[in-house]
């Protein structure tokens, strides 16, 4: 792949830390970022808020050489992670990533000039996942008007299946006129420590 543009994936099922060692692997976080973490309920949606967290901080580190505690990451008012950085003489003024958790699974995407859109849904929902928690999973991935859509589509399973519509509506169009750069993803490496 060129430089800049990297596709990282990260299976976290083996992963199964305590509350305590989970919140310790937080703190290690800049503070601006626990208060998203901890909004989460769920273990598991914590350690894939987590890891996200932690392949932005690893991608921005790797690309541009700046010390961890250095990296100044925000996000735009849609929520889309952005690095913050002095953008004179930088190799890729616009570099651009993206992350998706769902499942077993934390993605991130990067481009060095392009917009990245990287969307990962898991295939079976959590028996235990109500309606209201999957909502809240995709709190900020709606403008108002969709979600007045989705919330007025009637019974909770209709609920349920405007949401998907939703998801995959954004992600079809994207992948159909993006569909010749998602062959990068065919080139990756999947490495297994023991």
């Amino acid at each position: 792949m060129e430089r800049g543009v990297q596709r990282w994936i990260v299976d976290i099922s083996r992963w199964t830390p305590s509350p305590t060692q989970l919140s310790i692997a937080i703190s290690l976080l800049p503070s601006h970022e626990h208060s998203s973490i901890a909004r989460y309920v769920n273990i598991e949606d914590k350690k894939r808020a987590f890891v996200s967290r932690l392949l932005q901080y690893a991608l921005v580190h790797e690309m541009f050489g700046i010390p961890f505690d250095e990296i100044n990451i925000r996000r735009t008012v849609e929520g889309k992670p952005y690095v913050v950085f002095d953008k004179v003489g930088m190799e890729f003024p616009n570099y651009n990533f993206n992350v998706s958790h769902h499942g077993n699974f934390v993605a991130i995407a990067s481009e060095p000039f392009c917009l990245v859109g990287l969307d990962i849904i898991s295939r079976g929902l959590r028996v235990e996942q109500t309606t209201p928690e999957l909502i809240n999973c995709f709190s900020s991935c709606f403008s108002s008007m969709e979600w007045h859509e989705i919330m007025s589509a009637g019974t909770s399973n209709d609920v349920l299946k405007e949401l998907y519509r939703y998801s995959c509506s954004h992600l079809a169009p994207m992948l159909l006129m993006l569909g010749y750069l998602c062959r990068t993803w065919m080139r990756i490496r999947v490495s297994e420590s023991t």
